[in-house]
């Protein structure tokens, strides 16, 4: 059942299927523009290093960059950092990558901050910045390999190189945090938004 109020659908600036699912479950009508923005230009020429702003800059600036093609559309951007120790993590650049990433995060707690923004006209409405703490198991090389093996290509789409929703909860012995916000897309605050501007029947 639909729950969406609008005339018009929601507009999600991201190609990410994960936060499709969670939009769609929760009965939401929206439709796909991916940004097309630079995002590691952005973040690099931004000044900024604490992993929650960096997340929330680049929400806003994908929402924005689809809000000015949509006028008086909700747009709905977001992105998710993944930190370590004061290191800051990409998505992985294939196997390779995903092989150095494991290895520096095994045995370790890192952080995922997932940032939302809505934006109508080119207007920040709304934005929020969740937080998740992860602890992941000690890996051996073996267990690694056979970790890439069963996941193939797909661990080098998520930062971290892991799927909390598939195979990569093998990786992991504790896991402090909201679901939404370790899938990248923090679903009650966006929803608690939606549902003070009267846009949702539930």
């Amino acid at each position: 059942m639909a729950v969406w109020r609008a005339r018009k659908p929601l507009i999600l600036a991201s190609q990410s299927r994960i936060r499709q699912t969670l939009l769609a479950n929760a009965g939401l009508s929206f439709e796909v523009r991916p940004a097309a923005i630079d995002e590691r230009a952005i973040q690099n020429s931004s000044g900024l290093t604490a992993p929650g702003e960096i997340a929330a800059r680049l929400a806003h600036d994908k929402a924005r960059s689809v809000s000015l093609q949509v006028p008086g559309r909700y747009v709905i951007g977001a992105d998710q950092t993944l930190a370590c120790e004061g290191r800051l993590f990409n998505k992985p650049a294939g196997r390779a990558g995903a092989i150095e990433h494991l290895r520096a995060l095994g045995g370790r707690t890192h952080e995922l901050h997932a940032a939302i923004a809505i934006v109508r006209d080119g207007e920040l409405l709304f934005e929020d910045v969740s937080v998740a703490r992860l602890t992941m198991r000690k890996l051996s090389e073996d267990a690694i390999a056979a970790y890439l093996d069963a996941t193939g290509d797909a661990v080098a789409a998520s930062v971290g190189a892991y799927q909390l929703e598939g195979l990569g909860v093998h990786l992991f012995s504790r896991i402090e945090g909201d679901h939404f916000t370790i899938l990248g897309l923090p679903l009650l605050p966006l929803l608690a938004f939606l549902r003070s501007r009267d846009l949702l029947s539930l």
